[in-house]
């Protein structure tokens, strides 16, 4: 009794194509996360600059 052979599979594409989840409802959207984000280092780097002296008067 002999097992035939499976096919030889060739290296590349599956034919499926990714898409990215829909966000569960309620939860920010993708373009929300990024203008966060940017938001974010904007703030990050507003507060490394050297802060100027206040006098009281």
């Amino acid at each position: 009794m002999t097992t035939p052979s499976l096919p030889r599979r060739t290296p590349g594409d599956s034919g499926r194509k990714y898409t990215v989840p829909e966000p569960l409802p309620g939860a920010p959207s993708r373009a929300l996360r990024i203008r966060a984000a940017g938001g974010w280092e904007r703030f990050m780097r507003r507060a490394e600059l050297p802060q100027p002296e206040e006098t009281e008067t």
